[in-house]
């Protein structure tokens, strides 16, 4: 039997300041595209107390993680997570693209809203022969 040799890699204990910026992007697009982006920060948010033990929580599933993930990219990320500086960035960026992203989605739900509430002025001033005080 020949089994195939796994390369271990190295475990990384440091994160490029480039590589973490790429990280906090991806993460927050990610999160923001799929609309998650509030139950995303609330989760950052109530959790940071505990980034430094949740990051070390990641690298003690290191072992099963690299079945589904790649390695490196993995351990990156729990680097990231490892700063209160990179958590702050991603909050800021999560809010930043949901903002962005959904801005057209809510102007068109605002004015919706707004000919919502216009017919149904209108329909109750038709029933009970309200004269309109913005026409006088």
């Amino acid at each position: 039997m020949n089994f195939k040799k796994h390369e271990y890699q190295d475990l990384l204990v440091q994160i490029d300041p480039a590589e973490a910026a790429d990280m906090i992007e991806r993460v927050a697009r990610f999160v923001a595209e799929r609309h998650f982006a509030a139950a995303g920060i609330m989760m950052i948010e109530s959790l940071r107390p505990l980034h430094s033990i949740g990051s070390q929580a990641l690298y003690f599933i290191l072992p099963f993680a690299e079945i589904l993930f790649d390695s490196k990219k993995y351990q990156q990320f729990a680097l990231m997570m490892q700063d209160e500086e990179n958590l702050k960035k991603l909050v800021a960026r999560m809010d930043e693209l949901d903002e962005e992203i959904n801005r057209d989605r809510r102007a068109a739900a605002r004015l919706k809203r707004k000919r919502r509430k216009a017919r149904r002025r209108q329909f109750f001033a038709k029933i009970l022969k309200i004269k309109d005080k913005k026409a006088e």
